[in-house]
């Protein structure tokens, strides 16, 4: 009786199971029912599955296709092609994450049921192409629920992908859309990790990558390099234990260290940073416009920029911000006094300048909220706490309050260069500051507009051209000069140091800068004389609301931007042709459909004669001039046909120069954040210390660069000659001695 009961009891029991087990495999067939006909969310349809969408930065090329940059949301994404991975990387993927990849049809049976057994401790039941079906399609539910119906539908996606691709095909999906911490795909990872296109990867670095797949935080090699590398190594023991590899070929690899050579992709690091940002700025209403994603949609934008000359101006901004900084330093050290000076007294330091600055900041206008009253506020802004700041020789580590914080970054230098090609318009070079992780103003933008000092000098001369009222070669007084206003009141500009001589010539007056003589010929246009120039100014693409009406208009009192400046100075190296300064080329889809060209604005803004006489003007500025420092210090050679002008603001707050070769334009600002943070000493705080030097180096490097390929060559004459002379008589010995020779400027 007892053995019967039990007999009966373990009959009972087997058939619960088998029952159990039955309804459960009917209820998971339901289930999968139910989630194929769309209860528990829809599935991708086949259309989406033939063309799986994902996230695409916009890759952003110079004129020499090298890439610049990216735009990306979230994101760092791009794509590869199949040839281009490397048959190791691909035996390292299938050897570590689905060794029965290329047997199964999406989902892995043997896999599937040792995870549900030994519940996930001995490997995940996931193939590649679940894999894959997560990456496309889901975002990671954050209930257990929720977990079982995406791994239920990414079986189901997997087995419609195998469905309608190759093997091969999978794995170029899967490599283009895995995620390496924040980077998306093969190919930003190998950029970002090892600073190389994924078909250069060694062996030894592919499998530090299929390595991190496992979990990109744990093994990232730069913040885990032991564990990077034996994530690795394990890697290599898989590619050894299914025949991928050999022993001999495995004792050699696992002995070789993981060498990086991190590139990451960030907005604000890399080539050309200033300039992509104003470019994402620029482009974010064409985007709207045209219906598309800026950071998704795997835009390529190929723009004018040139990969060399764009490093030759980070160089030459580099190597002379951090000599001038230190120069300003210097002198704050020997005067033993703050930089900031009252306006009305460059002499006197403004005691008021920082307590003033601190009310500006963020962190006291949150504190005045807080309802702190004002000596507790005052306690908080002196506490010191460490801080990341920005220094010449990297990033530093510091304990400083935020009044601290202040007068170390109240005292850093900035700078705006911008190069272009004269002729076609197209911007070569562009660097908006010297470090955009600490400081985001753009200088050389057309919004950053700072006044132009001595820089403006050349649009009177060239207007009193245009009207054939000199003559380069005519003797002038630099004696004093006095217009009458309208009101009755009278303006007489001074120059800003001894002239000698009574009477110089034009190009004299131009080369030395002398305030007296362009007032000259500022009357020699008129009583409308300032509205003349400012009709040449607008033809020229400056701004027609910086400008003012009246006679100090010749002396460069009104601010303009280093873009503007630049586009104006290209009209006389272009024939007297403004061409507008432009930096697209073309946009295209991810396909490589063209989206839409580009191409700039032109207009005659003088006659052909007026622009060369300029130009030949403005080179005896750097022969013999006020940038004649230019040959004589930092030795650009003299075959090179080279203009320039320099330009120097009321209390040194602000240093110019503009310089033209018959190849490129350029254009230099540097000054502090504020106006009355200024060099006391005008021998630093002029224009030929602060800016020449910043394209002296730059155009040295441009025409040394043989694969730039700039050949040295003269001003291109006019076809219809000169109605007058441009060799003076005993001109090489004129104006030599007719002022002070410390290249002063205002």
């Amino acid at each position: 009786m007892k053995r019967r009961k039990k007999r009966n009891l373990a009959s009972i029991l087997t058939k619960f199971i088998w029952k159990l087990f039955a309804y459960g495999c009917f209820g998971l067939v339901i289930l999968f029912l139910l989630i194929r006909i769309g209860l528990f969310g829809k599935l991708p349809n086949p259309k989406v599955l033939e063309n799986p969408q994902s996230a695409l930065a916009t890759e952003i090329y110079s004129s020499n296709n090298a890439l610049l940059g990216k735009f990306y949301f979230r994101e760092d994404r791009t794509n590869v092609r199949f040839k281009e991975i490397p048959k190791y990387m691909i035996d390292a993927l299938v050897a570590t994450e689905d060794t029965r990849f290329y047997k199964h049809s999406g989902i892995d049976p043997k896999s599937l049921a040792r995870a549900i057994i030994f519940l996930g401790k001995r490997g995940g039941g996931s193939t590649i192409t679940q894999q894959l079906a997560k990456n496309l399609f889901h975002n990671q539910p954050k209930s257990l629920l929720g977990r079982i119906i995406q791994k239920l539908k990414e079986q189901i996606i997997s087995v419609e992908l195998e469905k309608r691709y190759t093997k091969n095909e999978i794995i170029l999906l899967y490599f283009n859309t895995v995620p390496w911490g924040n980077s998306y795909g093969i190919k930003s990872a190998a950029k970002t990790f090892f600073n190389k296109p994924v078909s250069m990867l060694k062996i030894e670095e592919a499998a530090m990558l299929v390595g991190m797949l496992k979990a990109s935080g744990t093994y990232n090699p730069r913040n885990n390099s032991e564990k990077a590398l034996q994530r690795r190594n394990t890697v290599f023991a898989q590619m050894k234990k299914y025949n991928y590899i050999n022993d001999e070929s495995f004792k050699k690899i696992t002995k070789l260290p993981i060498v990086l050579d991190y590139n990451r992709n960030s907005h604000n690091q890399g080539s050309a940073t200033y300039f992509r940002e104003y470019l994402r700025n620029f482009l974010k209403p064409w985007a709207e416009k045209k219906g598309v994603n800026l950071y998704q949609d795997g835009l390529k934008i190929y723009t004018t920029i040139d990969e060399k000359m764009q490093k030759h101006a980070e160089f030459a901004v580099n190597k002379h911000m951090s000599n001038l900084q230190k120069q300003f330093y210097a002198e704050t050290k020997r005067l033993n006094q703050k930089p900031w000076r009252e306006e009305d007294n460059s002499w006197k330091v403004d005691k008021a300048y920082i307590p003033k600055q601190i009310k500006k900041t963020s962190r006291y206008k949150n504190l005045k909220k807080s309802g702190l009253s004002q000596a507790e506020i005052e306690l908080k802004l002196k506490e010191k706490r460490e801080m990341t700041v920005f220094s010449w020789e990297g990033e530093k580590q510091m304990q400083l309050s935020t009044y601290d914080s202040l007068e170390y970054y109240k005292q850093i230098l900035h700078t705006g260069f911008m190069a272009m090609e004269a002729n076609s318009g197209e911007i070569k070079a562009w660097v908006g500051g010297i470090d955009l992780s600490f400081f985001q103003y753009d200088h050389v933008a057309k919004n950053a507009t700072r006044q132009v000092g001595s820089t403006f000098k050349p649009f009177v001369y060239a207007r009193a051209l245009e009207d054939e009222k000199i003559e380069p070669c005519e003797m002038v007084a630099t004696g004093p000069v006095t217009f009458e206003m309208d009101d009755g009141q009278t303006w007489t500009p001074k120059n800003s140091s001894k002239v000698k001589a009574e009477m110089v010539s034009l190009y004299d007056g131009l080369k030395n800068s002398t305030n007296t003589v362009t007032a000259r010929v500022l009357k020699r246009l008129g009583y409308k004389g300032p509205v003349a120039v400012k009709q040449l100014g607008v033809k020229m693409g400056l701004n027609e609301k910086k400008f003012i009406n009246f006679p100090s208009i010749c002396l460069g009192v009104m601010d303009l931007s280093v873009f503007e400046m630049v586009g104006a100075y290209a009209t006389f190296v272009n024939k007297g042709i403004w061409t507008e300064p432009h930096f697209i080329k073309k946009i295209e889809d991810k396909n490589g459909n063209i989206l839409e060209e580009f191409s700039p604005k032109r207009r005659e803004a003088m006659r052909e004669q007026t622009a060369y006489t300029m130009c030949k003007m403005l080179e005896k500025v750097t022969e013999s001039g006020t940038g004649r420092r230019l040959h004589s210090k930092y030795d650009v050679p003299e075959e090179i046909s080279i203009g320039g002008k320099t330009g120097t603001t009321q209390n040194n707050s602000d240093g110019w120069f503009m310089g033209i070769t018959p190849d490129l334009v350029g254009g230099c600002w540097v000054g502090a954040e504020d106006r009355s943070v200024h060099f006391r000493n005008t021998l630093y705080g002029q224009g030929a210390n602060m800016a020449l030097p910043i394209y002296a180096y730059f155009i040295n490097k441009v025409y040394k660069d043989k694969e730039i390929g700039f050949e040295p060559r003269p001003f291109k004459e006019p076809e219809n000659a000169l109605s007058f002379s441009l060799e003076c008589v005993a001109d090489s010995n004129q104006g030599k001695n007719n002022i002070d020779l410390r290249g002063l400027d205002f």
